[in-house]
């Protein structure tokens, strides 16, 4: 089954996974601490601005994970002190949906110390909440938050997990978990 893009996010966990048919020569690369899903060296050249875009990034005392240029806003609003819901429905309802050929939903996620949170924004909605259990929502299909098996202990085991999860078309992932204040990050292309 093809989901397209999708998030998972829990209690002290996150990840985030491109899947993609149409620009699959993609990787995750880190930069001023932040996870970036940029073109490949052997990726055709595009003005598309939905291919490249920061995925994972701290703010305030959290991590954001999500598929694409909302996720810097998320942040921002968390660095100026928002609370993880409050910070992603002003971004999602800002930016909307992609603007794109299937008006993509843009999905967004934040894990902190205390709270866990996720949120998408599709062409007909916007849904944010409050997670206490492994939570997916993708771009296509589970364009909803449901409930998904994920026990994970490391950043590389999360990243892995959603890179072989049983969904179709993977380019990359990107794992978080957080420790008390300390978040650690991993990074699956192949």
């Amino acid at each position: 089954m093809y989901i397209g893009r999708f998030i998972v996010v829990g209690p002290d966990v996150a990840a985030y996974r491109v899947s993609s048919r149409s620009f699959p020569n993609r990787k995750i690369i880190e930069r001023d601490d932040v996870l970036t899903v940029v073109p490949t060296e052997d990726a055709e050249s595009t003005d598309n601005p939905y291919v490249s875009y920061n995925c994972v990034r701290p703010g305030g005392d959290a991590t954001v994970v999500g598929n694409g240029s909302h996720v810097d806003p998320v942040a921002e609003k968390l660095d100026m002190g928002y609370p993880a819901r409050d910070a992603l429905v002003t971004a999602l309802f800002a930016l909307d949906f992609e603007k794109d050929d299937y008006d993509t939903p843009r999905i967004a996620g934040v894990v902190g110390e205390n709270e866990a949170v996720i949120g998408i924004v599709r062409r007909d909605a916007l849904i944010v909440r409050e997670v206490t259990e492994p939570t997916l929502v993708a771009t296509y299909e589970h364009d909803a938050p449901i409930d998904y098996d994920f026990a994970v202990e490391s950043a590389e085991e999360a990243a892995r997990a959603v890179y072989d999860a049983d969904f179709e078309h993977e380019v990359c992932a990107a794992g978080v978990v957080r420790e008390g204040e300390a978040s650690e990050w991993a990074i699956v292309n192949e």
